[in-house]
């Protein structure tokens, strides 16, 4: 993530208690874009994360042009999750998710070695009802949570198990944009993962991460990682229950663990998670709002909702894990 020059223009956004910081679109109506761009950017540095209401954003192809525009470069997406939709080179609908269920606060792709610093969403079609991306600072929810649990993490990382097949969770070609042997081999040794191809043809991987990361800009310590959000007790308790009846514990889609590979408990999971809800801001979404989020210093996360929900998201600003001490 690059530093922003100083803007020439302070803009003012709304802070209120609870919820992000707002910036109504009246205030850069007329204002120039290499001008608006570099004040909108200085205020994600300055407070984490930065909504703009009333924006416009009414189709892909404004989506597009505003995200190419205000971010470092788009990446394409490795590793994935779930499965979404691609709208154009680095362009994707929000992660295919059941509408019923939390999405655990996370730092986009921070088990991968290649991530974005910056994190664009915008609103085609709000819901009805709930579905907000909610978002957290993430020096907060460190500095919140029992020193002891933070030092051992510090100490070792954490890992991430993942098993890949045909039936359950994203596929290989979801995930490494091919399901060419050879070339997902390849990926797998040039990010550190460690692999294993199953008789039934799935794929098993683990790989250590660091969860704890010193900011690029502000040099401040963030709580970086996607340990709870990933983990199997964030699964629904009947979900979990049969993934386990039929592929066993360890044949679970993802799951994660201590950096000595110690099993993560469901107190540790809750306290996490509970941990990121005290420091969670949200806005409702309203058609045609933008959203910048600093992937490190802020985590985000979504809310179960009712209603057609049309959310595209940028993975902007492209980084490495190297870039972070």
């Amino acid at each position: 993530m690059s530093t922003p020059s100083a803007p020439s223009a302070r803009l003012d956004v709304e802070l209120r208690p609870g919820r992000p910081p707002l910036l109504p679109a009246d205030a850069v109506r007329g204002m120039a874009w290499d001008e608006f761009r570099a004040a909108l950017r200085h205020l994600v540095v300055e407070h984490g994360a930065v909504l703009v209401r009333g924006f416009g954003l009414a189709n892909p192809g404004d989506v597009e042009g505003v995200f190419r525009g205000l971010a470092d470069g788009l990446m394409a997406e490795r590793e994935a999750f779930a499965a979404r939709t691609v709208y154009a080179d680095g362009i994707y609908s929000s992660s295919t998710w059941p509408a019923a269920q939390q999405m655990c606060m996370h730092h986009e792709l921070s088990y991968a070695h290649e991530f974005p610093g910056l994190m664009l969403f915008a609103c085609l079609v709000a819901p009805s009802s709930g579905g907000t991306t909610g978002v957290a600072d993430s020096p907060g929810v460190l500095e919140a949570l029992p020193p002891g649990l933070v030092d051992r993490f510090e100490r070792e990382g954490w890992q991430l198990v993942r098993s890949y097949n045909a039936e359950i969770g994203a596929s290989v070609a979801d995930s490494f944009g091919t399901d060419d042997r050879g070339s997902v081999e390849a990926y797998c040794r040039a990010n550190a993962i460690e692999f294993a191809w199953q008789p039934d043809g799935g794929l098993w991987t683990r790989q250590h991460r660091r969860a704890v990361v010193r900011h690029p800009v502000t040099g401040r310590r963030c709580w970086f990682n996607q340990i709870a959000f990933l983990n199997e007790w964030t699964m629904e308790p009947e979900v979990r229950e049969y993934l386990i009846d039929v592929y066993g514990a360890d044949g679970l889609p993802f799951t994660t663990r201590f950096g000595n590979g110690d099993p993560i408990d469901r107190d540790v999971v809750d306290l996490l998670t509970g941990t990121y809800e005290q420091h969670t801001l949200r806005e409702p979404w309203q058609a045609g709002d933008l959203l910048l989020v600093d992937n490190i210093r802020t985590a985000h996360g979504r809310d179960p909702y009712d209603g057609p929900r049309e959310i595209l998201v940028g993975l902007g600003d492209p980084m490495r894990a190297g870039d972070l001490r």
